[in-house]
């Protein structure tokens, strides 16, 4: 069985697209807003990207936002950068009003739901139509999504595959057309890991650039970031998440900048540095490298200087686990028995990895992660930035909860290029460069030094610009195999 999104839909557009189609008014956030719901009402069951729907929230925040525009069309005030936009929330992520369950059957639903995070917090002040809750692994805690809560959510090239995670459903859903932009988060890769797989673009942004409330359990490798349909709509909402929020005393001082400004600056004369393995990674599916062998030539091609070089670390797949089963055993310490029982079994096995690490084992993973972080600021002073495949594989089997003992290869060997820079906490994007022999997509990913995120998007968006029509991101085919 197959399905196909077909033109022209609403659901279909960019959010830069849906502005102007507002601004101009042809079209209203409650056209838009109808238009999404009715995509997600026809393909969330196959797909199982979000976990929760706010029908009827979202459509009154579209009313308000089409009234506002209104007023603006009639000389009144601005509206704001993403009125009427529709955007979907990962559920991490707190959200006044709805749910935020975490994938988890120890999270209790009825409990009070009244305080928005930062993210959340700054796209309602921005205007966005809140659609609802994308779905997460347990905790967020892998780079799969399935959970015992919300079930196994699907690939929208290929109903047999994973999306990816463990922002999945975020991924799922902008692919789709179910929203042209959903909020994710990245702690080992959790934003890129999936944008790759489902063909969209995905940033992890400088850690501490979009504030977060409250911090990850996971510690300072966890990064919120967009999905969307092309670099422009990622500069826009990167414009309104990376406003400051003194909750988060991690955070960085306000940057006033407009990332949309500089998109189309182009490359010439960047030194860029090309890395197909980063030195260990063995087993990179030979159509991924040849996907993104041909992506760097594009670079060349624009006036890049490129240089084929390893940044010179070894594999730090034993430092990011570490680090996160010290934080799943965080998480499993603050569960009674009983939630401890409910738990996906991926989440457990984590956690029992965690206790084995000794105080002294933590020190040293953190004296490693230092060291490592040191390295490559140090190298990203000879090169403005570095590229790599995004995932060393195209998407796999969607598997439940559970289905392979875990240990750290497991859990992260398949994705080597991502884990490194929630490490170090530099930007890093990933954009889609091509399909597989099986029609599932293929990223290439762009590296940044530390607060390069502009950069880092206006290289995407070079990227992009010459990447060719050959393959229409925007137009996935699900299977049912």
């Amino acid at each position: 069985m197959t399905f196909s999104l077909t033109p022209p839909d609403l659901a279909d557009c960019t959010a830069t697209e849906l502005l102007q189609l507002y601004q101009t008014g042809q079209a209203s956030p409650v056209e838009a807003t109808a238009a999404v719901l009715a995509r997600i009402d026809t393909l969330n069951p196959r797909l199982n990207a979000f976990c929760m729907v706010a029908h009827e929230s979202a459509l009154q925040s579209a009313r308000d936002s089409e009234a506002r525009w209104q007023r603006f069309r009639q000389g009144g005030a601005p509206c704001g950068d993403l009125e009427g936009v529709p955007v979907s929330i990962k559920d991490l992520i707190l959200t006044r009003g709805m749910p935020t369950l975490r994938g988890s059957h120890a999270v209790d639903a009825g409990q009070a739901w009244d305080v928005d995070a930062p993210a959340t917090a700054r796209l309602r002040e921005a205007g966005a139509v809140i659609l609802g809750k994308t779905n997460t692994p347990e905790f967020g805690c892998k780079g799969e999504t399935n959970s015992p809560r919300t079930g196994i959510t699907r690939n929208p090239w290929d109903l047999s595959k994973t999306p990816g995670g463990s922002s999945g459903g975020a991924a799922a859903a902008v692919a789709s057309g179910m929203g042209p932009l959903a909020i994710g988060t990245d702690g080992a890769g959790s934003v890129r890991i999936p944008a790759a797989f489902c063909g969209n673009f995905g940033l992890k942004p400088s850690f501490g650039r979009v504030p977060a409330y409250p911090l990850s359990p996971f510690g300072s490798v966890a990064h919120l970031g967009p999905h969307s349909r092309s670099v422009a709509d990622a500069a826009l909402i990167m414009n309104v998440l990376k406003k400051p929020d003194a909750r988060d005393w991690t955070s960085l001082p306000a940057d006033d900048s407009d990332y949309r400004q500089a998109l189309e600056g182009g490359i010439r004369g960047l030194h860029i540095a090309w890395s197909p393995t980063l030195g260990y990674a063995k087993n990179v599916h030979p159509e991924v490298a040849r996907s993104v062998a041909g992506a760097v030539a594009h670079l060349s091609e624009l006036g890049a200087h490129v240089e084929q070089i390893d940044p010179g670390f070894e594999d730090p797949l034993e430092i990011t686990t570490g680090l996160w089963f010290a934080g799943a055993w965080t998480v499993w310490n603050g569960l009674t028995a009983a939630q401890q029982a409910l738990t996906d079994p991926d989440f457990q096995a984590q956690a029992l990895l965690g206790a084995k690490l000794s105080v002294l084992d933590i020190q040293r993973l953190h004296l490693q992660r230092g060291a490592l972080g040191s390295q490559m600021r140090q190298f990203m002073q000879r090169f403005d930035l570095l590229v790599t495949p995004s995932v060393a594989v195209p998407a796999f089997e969607a598997r439940p909860a559970g289905h392979s003992p875990m240990d750290p290869v497991a859990m992260l060997g398949w994705t080597p290029f991502s884990y490194p820079f929630n490490l170090t906490q530099q930007p890093a994007s990933t954009v889609p460069c091509g399909l597989t022999s099986a029609g599932l997509p293929i990223g290439v990913q762009f590296v940044g030094p530390m607060f390069g995120d502009a950069l880092v998007l206006r290289t995407s968006r070079a990227y992009e610009s010459v990447r060719g029509g050959a393959v229409d991101f925007s137009r996935p085919v699900a299977m049912d195999r």
